[in-house]
């Protein structure tokens, strides 16, 4: 009798079960690593407009609000990408605090809204669940 060569039913959903695994923990874990990944676009944003804040206050001995003209930022300044809006700028006894809100894909991200302040403080209003968040 010859003898035929291949793959067994079980054989065949071995693998398969073996690929759901592997599945399985792979897409979260590139999803956890793809926020972090966006998340650099908004410490860039912030990190750009507190360069510009100090350039500013070098010429004018005050921060700019958000609405000043000829500053390049506004209400509706986003990230490169558009993963992060520039919400708000807060100035309060002669200093500023400044904030990045998620949007779009980055919307979920556990660190939710990043801020730099004048004094070069960088914080967040969310959890370091997904690693560091500045």
């Amino acid at each position: 009798m010859k003898r035929i060569r291949g793959f067994t039913l079980i054989e065949l959903m071995v693998v398969v079960a073996i690929i759901a695994i592997l599945a399985a923990i792979a897409v979260p874990a590139y999803g956890r690593y793809a926020y972090r990944a966006r998340r650099a676009e908004g410490q860039e944003l912030l990190l750009r407009l507190a360069s510009a804040q100090e350039r500013y206050y070098s010429t004018n001995n005050a921060y700019f609000a958000l609405a000043t003209a000829n500053t390049g930022f506004s209400s509706t300044t986003t990230s490169e990408k558009g993963y992060y809006l520039l919400s708000s700028i807060t100035l309060a006894n002669g200093g500023y605090t400044a904030s990045a809100t998620p949007q779009n894909a980055q919307a979920t991200d556990k660190c939710l809204v990043l801020s730099i302040a004048d004094t070069g403080a960088k914080t967040f209003s969310g959890d370091t669940t997904n690693g560091n968040c500045w």
